[in-house]
């Protein structure tokens, strides 16, 4: 960013940005003039994206990669290079995978993925991008954790340890590249209105668990709609905030917790109670799409799940036919 703090003119690479929120802090980036390099698996989504972010102040390109690929930094920054003809001066990590339901129905490989997607690729690419801006003296790192990364919920542990790993990368990377200029904004959403639900994965009784979780990632008085979130992180980097919780129910949870964890950690106890058991048979990765398919179209969580079905669609989050 220049001396004034805007975002005009600066280059920026944002991933998991052909959906959801990365889609939104992409197009945020956009508005103000940011040449934004687009990042994600799909390609046919990140075409589509990029057209429908041309016109607006800042040029929008696209790359498809698999971010878990160890050769993923590399051909990324080759990327923005060929394109905008700079290095990266804005790294955004906003890829995520969400997995859902009981312990005792995941395995071992659901928390490696996890980790990979979400603690090791960031790693991986802000080792790439920190020689250039640390010879430049300047630079912005943005890593989009969870409240789930301060705060243990039930029925998300593989996404939790992962949260919990990345928020504790960032707030190590913060003290230590602040001296060189870099600045590294952890940022900790609650619950929001993407419509992710349905690229979600299940397991346990997948369709029951798909019911409380998208639910309430729908939920007004709970959510957040993910239009104001992505505002909201952009300007916290604008001002080159350390920290920024979103929505005031994660905010209460951090304050708790950090008041009175043990009482927070027997109510989240209580919360696991209430939450689906595994079943008798469980089941294993079961996609969002097939999870919501499950509830009658008229139902009474098709009907809770309004906002969050209307998110999918306008964010290009799959749909359930």
């Amino acid at each position: 960013m220049d001396a004034n703090g805007t975002l005009t003119g600066r280059t920026a690479l944002v991933t998991g940005s052909s959906r959801g929120l990365g889609l939104l802090i992409a197009g945020e980036l956009a508005d103000r003039g940011c040449r934004v390099m687009l990042t994600a698996r799909d390609e046919l989504g990140l075409e589509r994206v990029a057209r429908e972010l041309r016109g607006r102040p800042g040029e929008v390109a696209a790359t498809a990669c698999d971010l878990v690929d160890p050769e993923a930094p590399a051909l990324l920054l080759a990327a923005v290079r060929d394109r905008f003809g700079a290095d990266v001066d804005l790294l955004v990590n906003n890829a995520g995978l969400i997995q859902v339901g009981p312990v005792t129905a995941m395995q071992e490989q659901d928390f490696r993925r996890a980790h990979e997607l979400m603690t090791m690729a960031p790693l991986r690419l802000v080792q790439a991008v920190l020689p250039s801006m640390r010879a430049r003296g300047a630079g912005s790192i943005v890593m989009i954790s969870s409240v789930g990364g301060r705060i243990p919920a039930p029925h998300l542990l593989p996404y939790v340890a992962a949260k919990f790993a990345l928020t504790g990368l960032s707030e190590g990377l913060g003290a230590e590249l602040a001296p060189y200029g870099i600045r590294v904004t952890t940022v900790l959403p609650g619950l929001m209105r993407t419509g992710s639900q349905t690229a979600a994965e299940f397991a346990g009784q997948a369709g029951r668990e798909y019911a409380w979780f998208a639910t309430a990632a729908s939920l007004p008085l709970v959510s957040m709609d993910a239009g104001r979130a992505a505002r909201r992180i952009v300007r916290a980097v604008e001002s080159g905030r350390r920290e920024l919780v979103l929505t005031p129910l994660a905010k209460a949870a951090v304050l708790a917790h950090g008041i009175a964890p043990a009482t927070t950690g027997r109510l989240l106890g209580l919360q696991a109670r209430l939450l689906p058991s595994a079943g008798a048979v469980p089941e294993h990765g079961v996609p969002g799409v097939r999870a919501a398919a499950r509830h009658p179209r008229g139902g009474p969580v098709h009907r809770l799940t309004a906002l969050g079905r209307r998110a999918s669609r306008a964010h290009h989050e799959p749909t359930a036919s």
